[in-house]
């Protein structure tokens, strides 16, 4: 990463935020909901103020080098970008600050931190780029079997190491972030074309350890799409799989290791597919009169296999809330793009689609359209709003997101019944009526990938207990209506009691069993996924 430094409280890097223009924009939409002129707002404690714990632990000479116990570090590490966590260190509740904060350069630095970490009983937190919003990068000190805690941050981790044009595929190491990443590979006309909201801000390391979810709608979806092959550094050894395009031999060892969330090892670098950039594009916005209308139509598109890179929807307010249409209708947002060959037979078949259920085209530049309209408009501020949080909870306001997936057969059942037992628990929790708004990120054949937002006016002094009585009915409704609990943000340890319930139990026993056999010590990210 180059460029000013990360905050330590906040999106972004230091000097970056939302504009006046759109600060007056987002608080004005919360303005109308509430019917208010103003919001009571706290101070955010600045870095100086910050009452942080002294180390426990000091890092060994033979360690010094590369490890630190400064005040910005160990902020920048305690938390990740969970509403919870914005409201805790907005109260300036730091108690779970890591002791010291190591910056490895290679494996073997990182074999010997670990082998440190379990000589001193800490804990140790692997951190990419500390986007993560379900609580997976928080230290952890229990005072018993974890008497201090470090985070090991990768972000000195960041070259791509090889390309191999013939098979098109890469080796990466896993802290790199994003722009970096796709700035690395330009020159080979390639990209991984992975693109998460947090894409500047987290890292390819991250991406794998979460099961990332990229901004492309159907076909390559996931991050387990693109890898080839992983190497993990874990407390008992390295672990390498075999660079493949496709296996039979027994359970895959990739994907013991995606989406383990740094419970089993460290990811080190990783085999990545990768793409031609793209050369042909085509695309329009499209409004429907009803969410359930475009909705059908999306499932249209995507049974009849044409893939595209966007097949958004978000319904009405959805829609009004960022600026992308008036609130009358819904809006679809669609793409396709390649780097092969021109789109007119695909996009042409989509229209058709979304004509079969009443919906209408903006006009637009078919290769620009993407730039362009409802879908530009909401494009933008999707990139935009996460600088939002950082002046919405001073101001008391509860605005957060959950996402799911489910089958075609269930989703509108799913939909307004989860809607509905998160409206009720604003309702009870706040004393005021909120908002709960939908839109979908990913589409496949068999199903939709919902994704949620509500709208909340909380009070200060109680806007965690608000937040977790909404999250709780939401989450519950989600579980019993047959969908996941998370489709891309991953569990952390705010989707754990619902994570508990959603997998097997003999799942969880052989999970288990791995992490024993790995982390013996039980030292790396404990309370994620399971319970060593």
């Amino acid at each position: 990463m180059t460029g000013a430094r990360l905050k330590h409280y906040g999106w972004g890097r230091e000097g970056e935020g939302m504009s006046a223009e759109e600060r007056t924009f987002v608080l004005g939409r919360y303005h109308a909901k509430f019917g208010t002129d103003e919001f009571e707002t706290v101070a955010v404690p600045g870095l100086e103020e910050l009452a942080l714990h002294e180390p426990r632990v000091v890092p060994p000479a033979s360690l010094a080098p590369f490890c630190t116990t400064e005040r910005y570090d160990r902020a920048a590490h305690t938390y990740g970008k969970s509403y919870p966590d914005y409201v805790r260190a907005m109260l300036g509740d730091y108690d779970c600050a890591p002791d010291v904060v190591a910056y490895p350069r290679n494996e073997s630095e990182i074999s010997a931190v670990m082998d440190w970490a379990g000589s001193v009983g800490a804990s140790l937190t692997p951190f990419g780029g500390g986007s993560s919003v379900c609580g997976g990068v928080e230290p952890r000190v229990d005072g018993i079997q974890h008497k201090a805690a470090i985070s090991l941050d990768l972000r000195n981790l960041s070259k791509v190491l090889e390309v191999d044009p013939v098979s098109r595929a890469a080796s990466i190491e896993a802290g790199t972030y994003g722009p970096s990443l796709e700035n690395q590979l330009k020159p080979h006309g390639l990209t991984l074309r992975h693109f998460p909201q947090s894409f500047e801000y987290s890292t390819l390391g991250g991406w794998i350890a979460t099961r990332s979810g990229g901004h492309f709608a159907s076909l390559h979806t996931h991050i387990d799409d693109f890898v080839e092959s992983v190497r993990v550094v874990t407390p008992v050894g390295v672990v390498e799989t075999r660079r493949l395009p496709g296996s039979g031999a027994g359970p895959s060892p990739d994907r013991m290791f995606i989406g383990s969330e740094g419970i089993l090892g460290v990811i080190s670098r990783a085999w990545m597919r990768l793409q031609p950039r793209p050369k042909f594009r085509a695309g329009a916005s499209v409004r429907f009169p009803s969410f359930f209308d475009a909705a059908r139509a999306v499932r249209a598109v995507a049974q009849a296999g044409l893939y595209p890179s966007n097949c958004r929807i978000l319904d009405p307010q959805e829609a009004f809330n960022t600026g992308a249409a008036d609130g009358s209708a819904a809006i679809m947002v669609l793409a396709f793009e390649s780097g092969d060959h021109p789109l007119d037979a695909w996009f042409a078949r989509a229209l058709e689609c979304c004509a079969d259920h009443h919906g209408t085209p903006e006009p637009a530049k078919a290769s620009d359209a993407h730039l362009e309209g409802a879908a530009g408009i909401w494009r933008n501020a999707f990139i935009r709003m996460p600088y939002a949080r950082e002046f919405l909870t001073p101001a008391g306001l509860i605005n957060d997101t959950f996402e799911t997936a489910i089958t075609w057969d269930r989703f509108e059942s799913l939909h307004d019944n989860v809607k509905a037992a998160t409206e009720r628990a604003i309702l009870e929790a706040t004393g005021m009526k909120g908002e709960v708004t939908c839109r979908f990120t990913h589409v496949y054949p068999d199903g939709p990938a919902p994704y949620f937002s509500f709208h909340a006016r909380g009070r200060h002094g109680a806007l965690l207990e608000q937040w977790q009585a909404i999250k709780n009915a939401a989450s519950d409704a989600l579980i019993a209506a047959g969908g996941t609990i998370t489709h891309h943000h991953a569990v952390g340890r705010d989707h754990r009691p619902w994570y508990d319930r959603q997998r097997p139990e003999l799942f969880a026993a052989a999970l288990r069993a791995a992490k024993r056999e790995l982390d013996p010590q039980g030292m790396l990210n404990p309370g994620v996924l399971i319970d060593a």
